[in-house]
C-alpha cells in the first residue's frame, strides 16, 4: 500500500548476478535501499533514514495521530537521533504529505481526508498495476524468492492478528516491487502514495475491513510477481486495489 526517493539506476550485468546470488532477506534488503537511496538494514541506513523510518511509521500506525505539534527537540528525545537528521526527515515526510509545515505554528501530522484518499486510488489503481507487471517481468531470481517470502510473511502476520508486522511487511512489499519495476517514474509515483494510504488502513482497518483478507490480496500479487506471471499479477493487482477501493468507501458510509 511504504517516500521520495532517488533517481535508481538498473543495475549493470554484473550487479544482477550479484543480486541473483543472494537470498530473498538480501533482495529485500536492497530493495529497500534502492527505493530510499540508502542501503538495510537500519544499522546501514543514515541518520536520517532511520529517523524518516521511525517517524513514518509512529504517523501511519496513528501512535502520533493526526493534528499533532510536532518538534524537533521532541522527536530528538523519543528517537535518540539528533536535530539534523529529524530536522532533514521532517523535510521527507512534508513532501510525502504526512506533515505540513504552518508558517509561526510549526509542524504538524496531517489530517485524514476520505475524498482525498479516494483521488489517491484513482491513480494508485493505474500504478500498481504497472508496477506488478513490470516486476513480474523484470525481477531477479533473488528478487522472485524475495516477493514469495513477503507473501509468506504476510499470510503469517494476518494468522497472528499482527497488523504491525503487517504494515511493515507491506513497506518492505512497496519497495521492491517498486525496485523490481525498474522504472524510475512508477517509482516516485507510487512513493508519494503509499505511506498516506498505509496510514489509512491503519485507521480503518478494524472497523470495516479484514487483516487476512487484506494479506491474502497482498499476499497474490507478491506471489504472482514470483511466478514470473505478469497477466497474473496484474489480475491479483486489480483484485486488491477493488478491495481498498470498497474499503474506502465502507468508511465514508459509516
Amino acid at each position: 500500500m511504504p517516500a521520495a526517493t532517488r533517481k535508481a539506476s538498473p543495475p549493470s550485468r554484473r550487479s544482477r548476478r550479484n543480486t541473483a546470488a543472494r537470498g530473498p532477506r538480501d533482495a529485500a534488503a536492497s530493495a529497500e535501499g534502492a527505493t530510499s537511496g540508502k542501503g538495510w538494514p537500519p544499522s546501514a541506513l543514515s541518520l536520517t533514514d532511520q529517523a524518516y523510518r521511525q517517524i513514518e511509521e509512529l504517523i501511519c500506525t496513528l501512535q502520533l495521530p493526526p493534528g499533532t505539534l510536532l518538534s524537533e527537540f521532541m522527536l530528538a528525545e523519543r528517537l535518540g537521533i539528533g536535530r539534523t537528521p529529524i530536522r532533514e526527515a521532517l523535510q521527507r515526510l512534508a513532501l510525502d504529505g504526512l506533515v505540513v509545515v504552518i508558517p509561526r505554528r510549526g509542524i504538524l501530522v496531517s489530517e485524514i481526508n476520505l475524498h482525498t484518499q479516494l483521488r489517491l486510488l484513482e491513480m494508485r489503481r493505474v500504478v500498481e498495476r504497472l508496477l506488478a507487471r513490470l516486476a513480474a517481468e523484470r525481477a531477479t531470481a533473488a528478487e522472485r524468492a524475495a516477493f514469495a517470502d513477503i507473501a509468506a510473511k504476510m499470510r503469517r502476520a494476518a494468522d497472528q492478528s499482527d497488523d504491525i508486522a503487517f504494515m511493515r511487511h507491506d513497506r518492505s512489499f512497496n519497495h521492491l516491487i517498486a525496485a523490481a519495476s525498474r522504472n524510475d517514474f512508477a517509482i516516485r509515483s507510487i512513493n508519494l502514495m503509499a505511506a498516506l494510504s498505509r496510514r489509512f488502513w491503519y485507521q480503518h482497518y478494524q472497523e470495516v475491513a479484514d487483516l487476512p483478507v487484506a494479506a491474502t490480496l497482498h499476499a497474490e500479487v507478491a506471489e504472482a510477481v514470483a511466478r514470473r506471471e505478469a497477466a497474473a499479477a496484474e489480475t491479483a493487482s486489480d483484485r486488491l486495489m477493488d478491495y481498498i477501493e470498497s474499503f474506502t468507501r465502507k468508511t465514508i458510509d459509516r
